[in-house]
């Protein structure tokens, strides 16, 4: 129950991110709506792809649909008092990244994958929904060009694997990357920790 409702709370402060964007591009009611879905549910939809995960699990339960729809109308209607609830937001949209990408790589164990392919699976579930929307809305997805957002969910996904080696108990392993994604993620905004550039100067 407990990871359940982070994974809402994650999916609600996705599709808060994806409207916030949206409203900013200036796009009519039904292209809001749209990059609120998408930036909650890209991620996943894309991972169940990959894997033959067919219905996605959207689709197979309408719980996403109807928190992403309803999170998207309240948002619209109080996009003027989101601005005082951003370091929240921010938070519980960390708390989510962590998440996801353990739930990726749950998923890619269950279909019996290699660790590697484990851990993209996790950082495709975490982040490509915000590449959707940011490609959808005209931009260079900020993974991209700004602040570290997938390089923890690597790490994350890695430590996850590493702490399995060790004689402790699984949840202990799973909740240990999560932590890690949400530590590094916290720690890069906070101390603007960027990788380089790679670019020619004339």
């Amino acid at each position: 129950m407990f990871y359940t409702v982070i994974d809402i709370l994650g999916t609600i402060a996705f599709a808060i991110s994806g409207v916030l964007v949206a409203m900013e591009k200036k796009l009519d009611l039904f292209g809001v709506i749209i990059i609120a879905f998408v930036t909650s549910i890209g991620g996943g939809t894309l991972r169940d792809l990959l894997i033959g995960n067919t219905p996605v699990v959207w689709m197979r339960d309408s719980t996403y649909v109807i928190t992403i729809l309803s999170t998207a109308v309240l948002a619209i209607l109080f996009v003027n008092q989101l601005k005082y609830f951003r370091k929240s937001l921010f938070l519980f949209d960390t708390i989510g990244l962590g998440l996801f990408t353990m739930i990726g790589i749950e998923k890619g164990l269950e279909f019996g994958l290699l660790p590697v392919m484990c851990i993209a699976l996790g950082t495709i579930t975490a982040s490509f929904g915000g590449v959707i929307r940011d490609i959808l809305c005209n931009e260079i997805p900020v993974i991209f060009r700004k602040e570290i957002y997938a390089t923890p969910c690597i790490l994350g996904g890695l430590s996850y694997f590493l702490l399995q080696q060790l004689p402790i108990v699984d949840a202990y392993a799973y909740i240990g990357g999560v932590l890690v994604v949400i530590g590094l993620r916290l720690l890069a905004v906070k101390f603007n920790i960027r990788l380089p550039n790679i670019y020619r100067t004339t």
